[in-house]
């Protein structure tokens, strides 16, 4: 016989726990503390288990039945009600901490210690001021992509093209993340991949200011050397030409980065001594800065490994090459080197050369090398050189093409050492002096 509301309300409390049973495996447990509880009784591939509904009176049993019912389809379906029910409350609770900011967060904690201290305050500031307060405490799952185009509309609007793509990034990145915890479907990524053809492409900017001959390149170095800034920055200068990386991978490279080097032995010639500058530390997109295929390596020629003995001796003991002249755990200022090159000869270097200039002296003048040598191949290393990855190249093609090409890079970097250090004193004398 099914169940009465009046059954249940004076149904008392016993010395034991007993039953009230409905129909169908639905049954009500009284507690001897007086407690009255819902239960449904069922098999699942032969076997019998117990699924808890809910607690009366919260629970009535109109409602007791209907989650009943509800629980018997699931079993008409070949689904075992318990394990769904702990599925919907795993996804509930899910759902109640996936808000956008809760998971750029986590994206953000796993991902800061790979990157330099400088990219992360970057990512961090670019996150709460374009797109915490717009999207930040709504559910993952509700945003699409046309609210993220928007928010990047109005960074577009205030004439940063170049940090729309990349909050465009970020944003994919983290949707990346929110999808392996099953919280958006694949569509959503689609839809923010496609994004990028709606936002404004960079504008062509001014060119940085650049000498692109070899005696007006000799003329800076020599400023350079007579000047009263201190050896680091002199030798950070002279690294900067012979390197070709930007100036902010630079200042923030770390000697465990050098390899193929031995310190202790100035006569030691090793066949390939190399910079290993990892992807996190190179200008890329967000999830290429993750991916170690993207990291750059810079052969070494025999100018920049003599200049790198004598920094040795200077800054040898700290982790960086240029610490801060205030502390040996943060890098030199991004701007030593280009007060430097303003300031020095009476200004007159200003707006004719700037760090960031250095890589165009180097385009120019050994891509004009290779055309008059008819080696057209040599721009493409070239480019490499420059860690200029090409649009659409994957991460295996870029590691593949790096690793073949490498004694060719190797060349050209020889090449250009030979070029513009000619004429210069040897790196010893840009030691300190004693006073």
């Amino acid at each position: 016989m099914s169940l009465t509301m009046l059954a249940i309300k004076y149904a008392k409390a016993k010395d034991k726990a007993y039953k009230l049973y409905d129909e169908k495996g639905l049954y009500l447990l009284v507690t001897p503390s007086g407690g009255k509880l819902w239960r449904f009784r069922y098999k699942v591939a032969d076997r019998e288990k117990m699924l808890c509904l809910g607690r009366y009176p919260t629970l009535g049993l109109a409602e007791a039945r209907k989650r009943q019912a509800d629980a018997r389809k699931l079993i008409a379906d070949r689904k075992d009600p318990a394990i769904e029910a702990t599925r919907s409350k795993l996804q509930r609770k899910r759902e109640e901490r996936a808000s956008f900011q809760v998971i750029a967060e986590e994206w953000l904690l796993d991902n800061t210690p790979r990157w330099s201290q400088a990219h992360a305050s970057r990512v961090r500031h670019r996150l709460e001021r374009d797109l915490y307060p717009a999207i930040g405490k709504m559910p993952v799952a509700d945003i699409d992509a046309a609210m993220v185009l928007a928010i990047l509309r109005k960074i577009e609007g205030r004439g940063s093209i170049e940090t729309a793509k990349r909050v465009r990034s970020y944003v994919q990145a983290i949707f990346k993340r929110a999808k392996g915890e099953k919280l958006v479907e694949r569509n959503a990524l689609h839809d923010l991949e496609d994004i990028k053809d709606a936002l404004k492409p960079t504008p062509v900017g001014q060119k940085h200011p650049a000498l692109t001959t070899l005696p007006k390149l000799l003329d800076l170095q020599l400023c350079v050397d007579r000047s009263t800034a201190g050896a680091a920055t002199k030798i950070a200068s002279r690294l900067l030409a012979l390197t070709q990386v930007r100036i902010g991978v630079l200042r923030t490279a770390l000697w465990e980065e050098f390899e193929g080097i031995d310190w202790d032995d100035p006569d030691e010639i090793r066949d390939a001594p190399i910079w290993r500058i990892p992807p996190e530390r190179m200008k890329l997109e967000v999830d290429d800065k993750l991916n170690e295929a993207f990291g750059h390596d810079v052969p070494l020629s025999t100018q920049a490994v003599a200049l790198l003995r004598v920094l040795r001796t200077i800054t040898g003991a700290c982790t960086l090459l240029f610490p801060s002249v205030r502390s040996w755990r943060e890098p030199m200022s991004d701007s030593a080197v280009s007060t430097l090159y303003k300031r020095m000869a009476g200004g007159r270097f200003k707006n004719k050369m700037v760090p960031h200039g250095w890589r165009s002296s180097f385009s120019t003048i050994m891509n004009e090398r290779a055309a008059e040598r008819d080696t057209s191949g040599d721009r493409m290393i070239i480019d490499m050189i420059l860690a200029h990855v090409p649009e659409g190249m994957s991460a295996s093609e870029w590691a593949y093409n790096r690793a073949r090409y490498r004694k060719s890079r190797a060349r050209l970097l020889q090449e250009w050492a030979d070029l513009i250090t000619k004429g210069l004193p040897a790196p010893d004398t840009l030691r300190p002096q004693d006073r």
